[in-house]
């Protein structure tokens, strides 16, 4: 296997066809990075993430000077003798750089992520193999991805609700704001019906009074999972929520790595995960913190950040694949969300959340489209 020649790392802004809305954020486009590694015998592989400053505590310059000035660098030159070498070293990593190299306290976990997929895709092309994880070779036969709705109000979510039910969706995630979650989930149910399984995302906009009395008015509504209900931070609150409701609350902004994971299950504050690769480390760390979830007795939600490109949804369905066990799927929006994708082949759910198939090719099974690449790179560096 031959060693790691040279890193290209980008700052991309890929537009949206229309702006994301929740609680904490309202986005336009990706703001994303993308690493393309490059192996001594031309090899090519990339890695995606999307740092968010109130998910891992990473923002995007932030992000890029950390990886081109502390963890790209110690990494040019380093040979790897084979895929599964390449899966060891990140599996020892799980999740972050070493110690030596970063400062476990530095949050970085967006950060790693696109050095495991970059990795992982250039090495699995170097030897022309898919790259896998775990035993199960396929996606489960009844994996359907959900829709998540963009927090809206009035005519323009009366239109949204219509359309999902018209696509044939039966899981849907509602992005709430804080004083209209029950309005909201009222307006899905009555256009999509009882039978579809609701659940709601607050984005931690309440406290835990409001979200006493919130969740306990939405599960009038047949609500039975809230996803990050408070502040990332307020454990103890969470932990209040699982006792005192006996409803399901899931974790997402609470939960980046392995620590964190390990807090919650002690402390009682989830009954479910929100997985998302890039902000958990890269493929391998994701799939360690759903295994452990599960054996914890947690439900899966393998999730996605708003603007992901082909590349990170070809390596969420390998995930998928690999955990088995997910009870909710959130990506491979694809076109329905960026007007432009630099990968293909182009990974986009179906009619009723249907998956694409698991990419086939070697690596994360994609290739990237340098014309839409160049478009809309707005900072590039080299390491070498």
């Amino acid at each position: 296997m031959p060693a790691v020649k040279v890193f290209e790392l980008r700052a991309l802004d890929l537009p949206f066809k229309k702006p994301f809305k929740h609680a904490a954020a309202e986005r336009h486009s990706s703001y994303s990075l993308l690493l393309r590694c490059v192996t001594e015998d031309g090899a090519w592989g990339f890695g995606e993430c999307l740092p968010r400053e109130y998910v891992t505590g990473e923002t995007r310059e932030g992000t890029f000077n950390l990886l081109a000035e502390a963890i790209l660098p110690r990494l040019v030159g380093r040979v790897f003798a084979s895929l599964e070498e390449v899966k060891a070293f990140l599996a020892a990593c799980d999740g972050q750089a070493p110690a030596e190299w970063v400062d476990p306290a530095v949050p970085h976990t967006a950060a790693w992520a696109a050095v495991d997929l970059a990795l992982l895709d250039a090495f699995g092309k170097a030897c022309g193999t898919p790259v896998r994880l775990g035993p199960k070779p396929s996606l489960p036969a009844d994996f359907r991805y959900s829709v998540v709705s963009s927090a809206s109000k009035g005519l323009r979510a009366w239109r949204a609700f219509m359309l999902y039910r018209l696509m044939g969706f039966r899981q849907a995630k509602l992005k709430i704001e804080k004083d209209t979650a029950v309005e909201t989930v009222r307006l899905a149910r009555r256009i999509m019906g009882r039978g579809c399984d609701l659940r709601v995302d607050a984005n931690m906009a309440w406290d835990v009074p409001q979200a006493l009395a919130n969740m306990r008015r939405l599960a009038d509504h047949g609500i039975h999972s809230t996803e990050q209900p408070l502040a990332a931070d307020d454990i103890e609150g969470l932990a209040t929520l699982v006792r005192e409701t006996g409803l399901g609350v899931m974790v997402d902004e609470s939960l980046n790595d392995a620590a964190s994971l390990e807090n919650l299950i002690r402390r009682k504050a989830c009954t479910a995960i929100n997985a998302r690769i890039s902000k958990c480390g890269g493929l391998v760390a994701t799939y360690n913190r759903c295994r452990r979830a599960l054996e914890a007795g947690l439900t899966v939600q393998v999730g996605a950040q708003v603007g992901e490109t082909s590349l990170l949804s070809a390596a969420q369905l390998i995930l998928i694949a690999a955990v088995g066990r997910v009870t909710y799927g959130e990506g491979c929006f694809g076109h329905y969300l960026l007007k432009e994708d630099p990968f293909a082949p182009h990974f986009q759910f179906g009619y009723g959340g249907r998956p694409p198939t698991l990419p086939k090719g070697p690596g994360l099974g994609t290739h990237i489209l340098e014309n839409i690449l160049e478009r809309w790179s707005v900072r590039t560096t080299v390491i070498t």
